[in-house]
């Protein structure tokens, strides 16, 4: 079968229908776009490689990071606690011990070069503060001792914490021999080499308190002198009483001249074999010393009034203030000082005050402190009939609330009570940044503080 011939004319091309040129517009488009898109990620990729910092991988987390202050961006991040170089420092030496009778040498030059390897130490340094306290390893008698040194030590961390010092407890022995009253200078000693870092390593017995939870140490008044102690020269040099000092606080300086003046002091104590023998000499020296044996007080009321020359120089006997205060003469006056306080926050329609009473965190309470100095010009300073500043440390010398034999010239209630009293009354300075404060400095309970208070109680 013979197929039809082809026409000799050819047929005209089809018109092509306008959805088939916007499927071809569509189709180019998408070309378009995808290569662009695809040159943009080649650009950025060759980009990253050749400047690695420019940008920061996106955070999806959850975590917020608190804006930067405008004013003020602390770049100094503080000590680096985790870096100790292998330089090699005192601590490499086989001969440099922790313990009182072995004297160290050269002590200045080897803190500096500590401090010289740890330079993140060094912001800071020469007003550094080591607290060191503690008690003894056994347990308390008194069946309420372990609770009140547990408190005693609450506030003392408490001080710490507001003030940024570090704090060391120590409840062992680290001399055999030197117990008592006298363990506190082979600790100190110890101190002094763990810790090249600290300034100054300030000693505060276990049975005192801070009642002034704002007050810092005005070191600058100490800046020539290695020791500070409470005390008044006259009782020592000229009437030569052995209470014209008490050790139980005191600020000492970690450098040579303390090392030297620790081995000296620790030379009159149970550890030596002349200790029957100091005991009569300081017995002979100061006759209202009450007992025979040689204790740590007199022997360092000797040091200053028979050494006077060696070590009085560097000595300060401080008076002004209750650098350490007889809780006998402080307890009652708390209540008097807590209404007088409170009058000042009273006070309304002054802008002052009203940022006095401020809530705030503690950590910025230091400044705080700062503010309510303008309101305490008439309040007095240290001591004196009439003073309704807060005392900065009470001491309750002679209750001994571990072994309950307190002094028989007050009854063990009345040690007791001043206690509680003494330590709610500065408890109700720190739990105020918490929202709560005892009701009375003789009441245990807690209620929580309107907002504005005390104008609003």
């Amino acid at each position: 079968m013979v197929s039809p011939e082809p026409s000799s004319h050819p047929q005209p091309m089809s018109k092509p229908s306008l959805r088939a040129k916007a499927s071809s517009w569509l189709t180019d488009g998408l070309l378009f776009l995808g290569g662009a898109f695809l040159a943009l990620l080649l650009l950025i990729t060759i980009w990253s490689f050749i400047n690695p910092n420019s940008t920061s991988a996106p955070n999806f987390g959850r975590t917020v990071t608190p804006p930067q202050s405008n004013s003020v961006r602390h770049s100094d991040p503080g000590p680096n606690l985790q870096s100790d170089p292998p330089d090699r420092t005192f601590y490499d030496d086989p001969e440099l011990t922790y313990s009182i009778g072995n004297p160290v040498k050269n002590w200045d030059e080897k803190r500096s070069q500590w401090l010289l390897h740890h330079p993140s130490f060094g912001a800071g340094a020469a007003e550094r503060i080591l607290m060191v306290t503690g008690s003894q390893p056994s347990a308390c008698k008194n069946p309420i001792g372990d609770h009140l040194l547990l408190r005693f030590f609450k506030n003392k961390v408490d001080y710490c914490r507001i003030h940024g010092h570090d704090l060391f407890y120590n409840n062992a022995f680290l001399h055999p021999e030197m117990k008592s009253y006298w363990a506190k200078i082979p600790v100190i000693r110890a101190a002094m080499v763990a810790h090249p870092e600290a300034e100054w390593i300030w000693w505060v017995d276990s049975d005192a308190l801070f009642t002034d939870m704002e007050f810092k140490l005005p070191l600058e008044k100490y800046k020539s002198h290695n020791l500070i102690v409470h005390g008044w020269a006259h009782l020592i040099l000229d009437t030569h009483s052995w209470t014209g000092l008490n050790a139980g606080v005191f600020l000492i300086r970690n450098c040579q001249w303390s090392m030297d003046f620790l081995e000296a002091w620790a030379g009159m104590g149970p550890q030596t074999p002349d200790y029957e023998k100091w005991g009569e000499t300081l017995r002979e020296t100061f006759k209202d010393k009450a007992f025979p044996e040689s204790d740590d007080q007199t022997g360092l009321a000797y040091l200053i009034y028979k050494e006077n020359e060696k070590w009085a120089d560097r000595i300060y006997l401080e008076s002004d203030y209750y650098f350490e205060g007889y809780w006998a003469e402080i307890v009652g006056t708390l209540d008097n000082i807590t209404e007088k306080y409170t009058e000042i926050e009273r006070r309304e329609g002054d802008e002052d005050v009203a940022r006095l009473r401020r809530r705030h965190a503690e950590k910025v309470s230091e400044q705080y402190g700062a503010f309510r100095e303008k309101f305490l010009k008439d309040a007095g300073f240290g001591y004196g009939v009439g003073s309704w500043r807060r005392p900065f440390v009470t001491h309750f010398t002679g209750c001994q609330p571990c072994s309950g034999d307190h002094n028989q010239m007050y009854s063990g209630e009345s040690c007791w009570d001043g206690m509680q009293k003494a330590l709610n009354f500065a408890d109700n300075q720190v739990l105020r940044k918490y929202g709560f404060v005892h009701p009375s400095a003789v009441d245990s309970s807690l209620e929580p503080l309107p907002f504005n208070y005390p104008v609003v109680s």
